[in-house]
């Protein structure tokens, strides 16, 4: 095989990888997908919690659905409880191996083609292609292409090696599948002793089946072998002896997405909501964007990295401010004490706040920052004017 010549490779089949494949190869060109995984969608350590304006977006089939999500619980480091609820669904639970392969057949039926179980060894630039080097089934073979694009998720070593940077800070996700007794809604946890610098949830997908991690600074595993056990000891879990998947998550972005016939989308770039760490979204977006640019330095055949830089200033014009608030939003955060965090749960639980904000047009499940900032504009309490002080120090808002 190799020798082929593609217009586009795209190196991972993730959401973000396969949906650009998707509108590249329906746009007329020739792409190919190469995945180090046997099958689009397996091992993946992420819960699927998508808004329904991402989930229409996609374009996928309401057969990737495992829950509807209106409703949620948030608890204190005290276990004082705020629930929410909202009349329309904001937000799915789909299954991610169904979501994967839906969206890797969508590009497939527009003529990408996809090799599995091929991991990709090293990206080398050229003056009239980009030579992408694999193992396919074991051996070393060679491709070539018009331009490459980085999706293959939180990865330093292909963007490093082609000058574009290295994202430095990160998050540690923990998860794994259980079985559950009466849990019916989306549950998060807030305690810095429970996930340090962020949060723990549990996830109803069936009747008796949820979702159970968090995201820690640490040791997220331990952390999250702690938390089982708490939910056992409350009779809310029927065993703790789980399997659990860790995976990096990004607090940052790549100095540069772009290079001479290079793009870089999705986790590789940083697109990963801050607050939540949540990459479905903010990848598709960026996917969307990278798309558009693409289809037209192809069409001029200009894929030098001027041409390029344009996907990074309309990615960030759509979503740099959210990410930049956000990032200073989590590091905040990350610095209150437990008594703090319950601080600021008695001031959304005074005066019908919480209710409010979530019936104000700053509410949105992708967006966080408009929430984050009505919080803190209209609050000169203390711990939230710690988190004012921080945040407005830092990043001018």
């Amino acid at each position: 095989m190799s020798g082929q010549f593609y217009d586009v490779i795209v190196v991972g089949a993730g959401p973000a990888g396969s949906y650009i494949a998707y509108e590249l190869a329906s746009l007329g060109h020739d792409v190919a997908v190469f995945e180090e995984k046997g099958a689009s969608g397996l091992n993946v350590c992420c819960t699927g919690i998508i808004s329904t304006e991402c989930f229409h977006s996609l374009g996928l089939d309401t057969d990737v659905i495992l829950t509807e999500v209106n409703s949620a619980k948030f608890f204190s480091p005290s276990g004082k409880c705020l629930r929410f609820q909202t009349e329309n669904v904001q937000a799915y639970v789909v299954n991610r191996l169904l979501l994967d392969k839906a969206l890797a057949s969508k590009a497939q039926s527009q003529g990408a083609e996809y090799f599995f179980s091929s991991p990709i060894i090293d990206i080398i630039p050229g003056k009239d292609s980009i030579q992408v080097e694999t193992l396919c089934s074991g051996a070393r073979e060679i491709f070539s292409a018009r331009a490459v694009v980085l999706a293959n998720g939180f990865r330093p070593k292909l963007p490093r090696k082609l000058g574009l940077g290295k994202i430095k800070s990160f998050l540690v996700g923990a998860q794994a599948e259980i079985e559950v007794k009466n849990v019916d809604e989306f549950e998060v946890y807030f305690s810095q002793e429970i996930a340090p610098g962020a949060f723990a949830w549990l996830v109803p997908t069936s009747t008796n089946k949820a979702y159970v991690g968090l995201l820690a600074t640490a040791q997220a595993k331990l952390h999250l072998q702690n938390f089982l056990n708490n939910l056992f000891c409350q009779g809310r879990v029927i065993s703790r002896e789980v399997e659990i998947e860790q995976k990096a998550i990004p607090i940052g972005n790549l100095a540069r997405s772009y290079g001479d016939r290079v793009v870089v989308i999705g986790d590789a770039a940083g697109q990963v909501k801050p607050t939540t760490g949540g990459g479905i979204y903010f990848g598709h977006l960026g996917a969307r964007i990278a798309a558009e640019v693409l289809d037209e330095a192809l069409g001029s055949d200009n894929l030098a990295a001027g041409q390029l830089s344009r996907y990074q200033k309309h990615w960030k014009i759509k979503m740099g401010k959210e990410l930049s608030r956000g990032y200073w939003a989590r590091w905040a955060y990350a610095k209150l004490s437990d008594h703090q965090i319950e601080g600021v749960f008695n001031i959304l639980n005074s005066g019908g706040m919480a209710e409010a904000l979530l019936n104000s047009s700053n509410f949105s499940f992708d967006w966080h920052s408009r929430l984050i900032l009505a919080v803190l504009r209209h609050s000169s309490a203390y711990p939230l004017l710690k988190i004012k002080h921080l945040l407005f120090r830092e990043t001018s808002l």
